[in-house]
């Protein structure tokens, strides 16, 4: 498919194609997703890996953007995944990021944000915090939203963000697989912020996990993106599989099941908030 033919009907707000998980394959993966007219955020994890999602981006420039950031388990000695090839904790080199950011290609800031699950020590906790802080700073500075990650920290990112709310632009960002309480969500929804949502959505509630029905009927459609996050967590029927961008049509599904509302439904209003959100 050329360029000039490509209709953007859909899009996966948060994937990582540009990982070694598709080297196989990468641009078979991207080609199933163009065919049904998905467009795809990617998303940087480290220095590197935002260099590679800014450089997939530019070469698939019909369907594709990309932020960039250091993940919060990078910022420490934490898990890596060799799905993603990053194999050693980083600074925040908050020059180089700002640098690249300044591609035409780059819609956001992240994927940044605070990650308890993978902690080794409360150090890092610290560190964490601070390098949180520096991707706030960077995204007020530049203009662009926030690309947040968070698992087992909704308190302590709440408190950050609220703390700095007077570095929070108009549309401040987006809190990518939120997996909190309707509780936390709605005071995010406070400061500004949307979320995305993936494949976690169509699985079993799991005891103790988040009630996603409950968030998601509670949450305003004009506040929703729906999301991979591939190469993990595939929706069902493919859970168990390598993710694509192109499950993102499962996501869709399960919305507007939840939300009673037409799947193309869902589709419309996730393109409107790109662009009030990313400017695409």
């Amino acid at each position: 498919m050329n360029a000039s033919e490509f209709s953007f009907k859909h899009l996966d707000a948060h994937t990582h194609t540009h990982f070694p998980a598709y080297d196989a394959d990468r641009d078979v993966v991207i080609e199933r997703a163009r065919s049904e007219g998905i467009g795809m955020i990617q998303i940087g994890s480290s220095l590197k890996t935002s260099k590679d999602a800014v450089v997939l981006a530019e070469k698939n420039s019909d369907c594709m953007w990309a932020c960039v950031g250091l993940h919060p388990i990078h910022t420490g000695d934490s898990f890596h995944d060799e799905n993603e090839g990053v194999e050693e904790s980083e600074t925040f080199d908050v020059e180089e990021f700002e640098r690249i950011a300044a591609n035409k290609k780059v819609v956001g800031i992240g994927e940044c944000g605070l990650d308890y699950f993978h902690l080794k020590n409360e150090e890092d906790k610290i560190v964490q915090k601070e390098v949180f802080i520096r991707h706030i700073s960077l995204a007020h500075k530049l203009k662009k939203p926030l690309m947040i990650h968070c698992r087992d920290a909704y308190g302590d990112l709440i408190q950050i963000l609220q703390s700095k709310k007077h570095l929070l632009n108009s549309r401040p960002g987006v809190i990518h697989f939120f997996c909190g309480t309707t509780d936390g969500a709605r005071e995010l929804l406070n400061l500004g912020f949307y979320f995305t949502f993936g494949g976690a959505i169509t699985y079993p509630m799991r005891k103790g996990g988040t009630d996603y029905e409950e968030v998601i009927k509670m949450i305003p459609i004009e506040k929703i993106f729906c999301e991979t996050d591939a190469p993990y967590v595939a929706p069902v029927p493919y859970r168990g599989k390598r993710n694509e961008p192109i499950y993102v049509l499962e996501v869709e599904k399960k919305i507007a099941e939840i939300k009673g509302v037409s799947q193309e439904g869902v589709a419309s209003q996730v393109l409107k908030n790109a662009k009030e959100v990313f400017g695409i």
